[in-house]
């Protein structure tokens, strides 16, 4: 069973040589001195050792399980592919699903001596099945070890069983299959790196670990070594086996981060966020969006992580260490907090790391697309972007300087189109000296040198060659700005690397513009002394005067997740926002926040700023109002008309009480009563009252205690029916809402968006304030109100779940 193994790995390992022994034998006699040549033997030469089934020994405790009479045939055990993650010093084994293990099975059951990869997990891993490594597709990832699993163990602290090396589960199912064929058990299988497994049954299978020399204060031998459970197959253990994706992708959506390397509470970074954020949506289509997919009308919305944290605190811009140059040695860790994660903010608002973290994000996001266009050729669908935070508003002010067409962005971008611009060096020579750092062009020419070796060398070759920090650090910047300008002449003909400025730029007199703007670009590259220069556009969007780069395509929508936006506007001197401003290439944009976000603000009240609208309050994704939400304002609206039905009843019994015995109140009988009723009140008013109260005959202390029953009969009941016909408004008042228009930039629709708190929340709203900032990477709300946006505009219809 091991061809296709030799096949992919070449010549074959040895076999392990485990000892077996006979656990037949009764206690206290020695089994017979095995002989030179049969001491040891492969799995498959474990038949020979006969049992003896009238053994005392046979009658041991594990025979409590019970067996079937008629021993089972062998059958093959099913394989299933894993892969090993690695978090926190500790190695966990997770399954693919069954559709990715099934495609893993089928190549590595083909054969083949050549390198084979198998994309997987919806194409974002490629798994190369002869070196059995796992590699991320579109982000930097460790590559992490796959493995064909057959046989498991897990220990008393194991949370879940483990699957053993392909090599030591081909020895366990070679003697399990000896064992089933001969119906002998109770057999030894010494291991040469001492491991000893015991098959009792096929239903009890225990492995136990060698014995090593101990400090006399270390526990005993017996509780270090405590049996494993051995299992086989992926059948007879417990695991979650994930769901296989449609190959299919109707929509692309890019995620930007906020500041800092974490994302939550856990400290996971971007791509294991987006990764949760993923498998929200795959569930949420499966319960909201069924009926689609069982007609195959669609597939899945991939999302993809874009992290630009990374080239800010790398070595090509060396802020990290200028920072902690004059970083006080006091509260180590909350200044190390400080630098890593909230400095973020100020370097967006220098020029200098601005246009850093600007070009990084564009550069990723175009390579990330034209990536997933070559791995997907037959995608058609749209793309939309998406920012949490920081990466909100980076988003924000890059749709502000997009370009309709190729004539609007063709006068800034003279050196993406192929002309020559500031970065445009043929020798190593112009380059140090337009760097200023001729002095070091002989080190360089020594060590045999040119612009392209130059630019593969990082900054420990650079150290090692002698050449001091500052030069260092000019020579990265430049070959980092030099390599995105050559990647996107090479696959975006018509798009801004991040140097080409993104509006016209006015040079130095008798010179060319382009190539003033183009070396201001490069200076500014090396500047740390550059000023900020706001500037309004005609519908008032002031942004730092930076060269703001061009996308490789046209955002559908825009997902704005505890987005500052508001607040940095307002900070830039901008108090209102044209009703008929719009994103140059996106026509949709949606503000959604949680309304105990600290970080969160409004855009809409900077729009229409004449009247207080409430934000559009997201539904639960199992459709309905949250309970708490509910009950709070049941009792707000029961307070307030138990307030007024309780004053209109004191009211009214005040007034019925000060004209007794006038017939305010009804007699006792309503027999009695009839004149009264009938009496016409244009006659004399004084005879009549007279006539009725002589006819009723009314008790005065009866009519007291009709008191309840009339107000109840003329108020409560009315206030009732007024209170019923009220019901419907809160659902009318949110029907309006929703059809207000709030200017262009969504299109006329609504732009704010407020998540429902969970009930836990509401208790302390100070409490869960840093949680509610980080809440929308796990929020299914949030990532159902993505889903009905998208699929809306493909004309699927949603379907409300039934649980």
């Amino acid at each position: 069973m091991s061809q296709n193994a030799e096949a992919f790995d070449g010549p074959p390992a040895p076999v392990p040589r485990i000892t077996v022994q006979d656990l037949s034998n009764p206690p206290g006699q020695s089994p017979p001195s095995p002989q030179p040549h049969a001491s040891a033997c492969t799995a498959s030469e474990q038949a020979a050792p006969t049992v003896d089934e009238t053994s005392p020994s046979s009658s041991s405790s594990f025979e409590i399980i019970d067996m079937d009479a008629v021993p089972p045939a062998y059958e093959l055990v099913q394989p299933h592919w894993f892969y090993c993650r690695r978090a926190e010093a500790k190695d966990s084994w997770l399954p693919f699903s069954r559709e990715d293990s099934q495609k893993l099975e089928d190549v590595y059951g083909a054969g083949g001596k050549e390198e084979v990869v198998v994309a997987t997990e919806g194409e974002r891993y490629d798994v190369k099945l002869r070196e059995r490594k796992r590699y991320a597709v579109y982000w930097e990832q460790a590559p992490s070890e796959v493995r064909r699993c057959t046989w498991f163990y897990k220990g008393d602290k194991d949370s879940r069983y483990m699957p053993y090396p392909e090599d030591f589960s081909e020895s366990l199912e070679d003697a399990y299959m000896i064992a089933v064929t001969l119906d002998e058990w109770k057999r030894k299988l010494e291991f040469p790196t001492g491991e000893t497994v015991i098959l009792h049954n096929p239903k009890l299978i225990m492995q136990y670990q060698p014995i090593t020399l101990q400090d006399e204060w270390v526990s005993s031998p017996s509780e270090q070594t405590r049996p494993r459970t051995v299992k086989r197959g992926i059948e007879n253990i417990a695991v979650e086996i994930p769901d296989g994706e449609p190959d299919t992708v109707d929509h692309l959506v890019f995620m930007v981060h906020g500041i800092g390397p974490a994302c939550d509470l856990r400290f996971r970074s971007i791509i294991q966020c987006v990764n949760d954020f993923r498998s929200a949506s795959l569930s949420l289509l499966n319960t909201h969006f069924k009926k689609a997919q069982d007609e195959q009308k669609i597939g899945r919305v991939e999302f993809l992580p874009v992290n630009w944290h990374n080239a800010l605190h790398g070595d090509a811009t060396g802020v990290d260490e200028d920072i902690q140059r004059i970083t006080l040695p006091s509260i180590s860790r909350l200044r190390h907090f400080t630098n890593d994660t909230l400095l973020d903010l100020f370097f967006y608002n220098s020029p200098t790391y601005c246009q850093t973290i600007v070009d990084t994000v564009s550069s990723e996001v175009n390579r990330l697309y034209h990536l997933f266009q070559q791995r997907h050729p037959q995608f058609t669908g749209a793309v939309s972007v998406a920012g949490h935070s920081l990466g909100s508003l980076i988003l924000f002010d890059l749709l502000t300087n997009q370009k309709t067409s190729q004539s609007d962005a063709s006068p800034q971008q003279g050196t993406a189109n192929g002309d020559p611009g500031p970065l445009d060096f043929k020798s190593l020579e112009e380059a140090l000296q337009m760097m200023g750092l001729e002095e070091h062009l002989a080190l360089l020419k020594q060590e045999q040198m040119d612009l392209d070796s130059l630019a593969m060398c990082s900054e420990s070759d650079l150290k090692d060659l002698g050449i001091p920090l500052g030069p260092r650090k000019k020579i990265l910047s430049f070959t980092r700005r030099r390599r995105i300008l050559e990647e996107c002449r090479a696959g975006v003909p018509l798009l801004a690397p991040g140097l080409q400025a993104g509006r016209e730029e006015a040079g130095p007199s008798g010179s060319d513009p382009r190539a003033a703007a183009g070396h201001q670009d490069f200076l500014r590259a090396l500047s740390t002394t550059s000023a900020v220069d706001y500037e309004y556009f005609d519908v008032g969007i002031g942004q730092v005067s930076i060269n703001y780069p061009q996308l490789a395509f046209q955002p559908q929508a825009f997902f704005a997740f505890g987005s500052p936006i508001g607040m940095f506007l307002t900070v830039r001197g901008l108090k209102r926002i044209d009703p008929n401003y719009t994103f140059p290439t996106c026509k949709s944009f949606y503000n959604i926040y949680h309304p105990f976000d600290p970080v969160a603000y409004r855009i809409e009240p900077m729009i229409v700023s004449d009247a207080e609208i409430e934000p559009m309050l997201i539904p639960h994704h199992k459709g309905r109002k949250r309970m708490h939400l509910e009950l709070r304002e049941s009792l707000t609206r029961m307070s307030t008309d138990l307030k007024n039905n309780f004053l209109g009843s004191l009211r009214t019994a005040w007034q019925s009480f000060s004209r007794l015995p006038i017939a305010a109140l009804p007699p006792v009988g309503e027999a009695e009563c009839a004149t009264t009723a009938e009496t016409p009140p244009e006659n004399t008013e004084a005879g009549k009252e007279s006539v009725k109260r002589k006819e009723c005959k009314p008790d005065f202390w009866k009519k007291i205690l009709e008191w309840p029953r009339v107000i109840n009969l003329n108020y409560f009941q009315v206030s009732a029916g007024i209170k019923a016909e009220e019901a419907e408004s809160p659902q009318e008042t949110q029907s309006e809402e929703q059809n207000i228009r709030i200017g262009m930039l969504n299109g006329g629709r609504r732009i704010d968006y407020v998540l429902q708190e969970k009930p836990i929340e509401s208790f302390n709203e100070y409490l869960f304030a840093i949680q509610s900032h980080l809440c929308y990477w796990e929020s299914e709300d949030t990532a159902l109100l993505l889903l009905r946006e998208i699929y809306e505009k493909l004309g699927v219809v949603f379907e409300q779940s039934q649980q």
